[in-house]
């Protein structure tokens, strides 16, 4: 760590194509970790604002003009040399084709498999973020019968959804674990991940990929529990401390009036916009959003949404 303990503010920079792939640069011969891969970007210059930062860092390693870009996550890290504070941006539309300006060798690779090494230890958790897909969709099947429920899930997988977790807490524990494993079989085909939210030997049991605690859950929960995948549901700043501590990623919530609740107070897009973008995980979405404010969360620093009813509309 450096020793007087200042935090370097960084932007890094996620390019990502219509497949998934993301750009990853290696270091030039004489910087520190000079060889190790990791994503463009580079230090914010005084009274810089990270969003100029990060159109200057573009430019200058890349060559590349700043189209698109959204917060996403911002992670600390402490090098042996010095301590960074890394924001994360999603950069969706550039122009013209990025080319090294400063001796790097860039790849794209899929951050499900990526195939370039060494990566900066900072990077792993950053990949593994990358594999969440921009929906997730919270099961529903008491309310709408669960014939109705299955039929609509396998249309979603159809159409894309890759992110599910099973919920309808007012079954029975038999129940949930029938509707959990019958999600899992129609899923597993599409490359689907599912999560139960409830305890980890239920997960377990059912051959889910992972666990989603709920408010109550996480916060009782002192260490990750031993799954793959841990989500957690968050409504406000000590929360989402918690979930980054146990979790890959966090739903925070509501974000709208809800059809479940309606007249109850909500984040509003601006005060989600301000937690979203202190965390070090990935943040869904939830409440009162649709398919149709995907661009609007994004822009709000959200990885995503997350949808009860429509998911399955």
């Amino acid at each position: 760590m450096s020793g007087n303990n200042e935090i370097i503010e960084v932007v890094a920079a996620v390019l990502t194509r219509p497949n998934g792939e993301v750009l990853l640069a290696s270091r030039p011969a004489g910087k520190v970790y000079a060889g190790y891969w990791e994503f463009p970007g580079g230090k914010v210059e005084a009274g810089e604002s990270l969003e100029h930062a990060l159109a200057r860092e573009l430019k200058e390693e890349l060559g590349i003009g700043l189209v698109n870009a959204t917060r996403w996550i911002t992670k600390v890290f402490a090098y042996p040399h010095a301590t960074v504070r890394l924001n994360f941006f999603r950069v969706w539309n550039w122009q013209d084709e990025p080319h090294p300006h400063e001796g790097q060798t860039f790849a794209w690779d899929n951050p499900a498999a990526h195939s370039v090494e060494p990566l900066l230890p900072a990077n792993f958790p950053i990949l593994k973020a990358l594999q969440l897909p921009p929906v997730y969709g919270i099961s529903h099947a008491k309310a709408l019968g669960p014939d109705v429920f299955l039929q609509r899930l396998d249309v979603a997988l159809k159409n894309g959804l890759r992110l599910i977790q099973v919920r309808d807490k007012d079954l029975s524990e038999t129940e949930r674990l029938a509707l959990a494993q019958e999600i899992i079989k129609r899923a597993k085909p599409h490359g689907a991940r599912v999560l139960i939210n409830g305890p980890a030997e239920l997960a377990k049991t059912a051959g889910a990929d992972g666990v989603h605690l709920d408010g109550g859950a996480l916060m009782k929960c002192h260490a990750r529990p031993d799954c793959e995948w841990v989500g957690a549901s968050c409504h406000n700043m000590e929360e989402l401390a918690h979930a980054a501590d146990i979790s890959d990623f966090a739903m925070l919530s509501p974000v709208l009036p809800t059809a479940s609740h309606p007249g109850e107070p909500t984040l509003g897009w601006e005060t989600f916009s301000q937690l979203a973008a202190q965390s070090p995980i990935p943040v869904y979405a939830l409440g009162g959003v649709t398919q149709a404010d995907l661009n609007t969360a994004r822009a709000h620093g959200a990885h995503g949404i997350a949808m009860l009813r429509g998911a399955w509309t």
